[in-house]
């Protein structure tokens, strides 16, 4: 029998079960593959976000004369500083918003602010400073 009269030869459909196999991926389709890597669940180093406050920008309209509506953003007001902290003996470059720098100046600095901070709503930089400054003022005053 031809290839292409009546049913496939024997030799074909075992070919093509063999493709299908291999083709078939060792793990289950709703599992991601073992060689993809996730990112890291921090925040970018430049995106519009407060490091210490958290602020990040809002969503709103842009209402014309005629009230129609366009959606926009509002960023906040980010400015790069450098801060010192008095118990660490270091400083530390971060992106905080105007408000926020304002805030840590009526707290007393870096160390007045971290200590009164919320611990979730910190960049992952600005905690791990927080935890190291609680280790060192524990172990200052042990």
């Amino acid at each position: 029998m031809g290839l292409f009269k009546g049913r496939p030869s024997a030799s074909l459909i075992q070919t093509t079960r063999e493709a299908q196999v291999s083709l078939t991926p060792p793990w289950p389709s709703r599992m991601r593959p073992p060689f993809v890597f996730r990112l890291k669940q921090s925040v970018h180093p430049m995106s519009r976000r407060c490091e210490l406050t958290g602020v990040n920008r809002q969503i709103g309209h842009k209402v014309s004369h005629s009230n129609i509506k366009t959606k926009r953003e509002f960023k906040p007001n980010l400015v790069d500083v450098t801060l010192a902290s008095d118990a660490l003996g270091r400083e530390y470059k971060l992106r905080i918003t105007a408000a926020a720098l304002r805030t840590v100046d009526h707290r007393g600095g870096l160390d007045g602010f971290l200590l009164k901070a919320d611990e979730a709503e910190l960049s992952a930089r600005a905690a791990k400073i927080r935890r190291d400054l609680k280790k060192k003022l524990a172990t200052a005053a042990a």
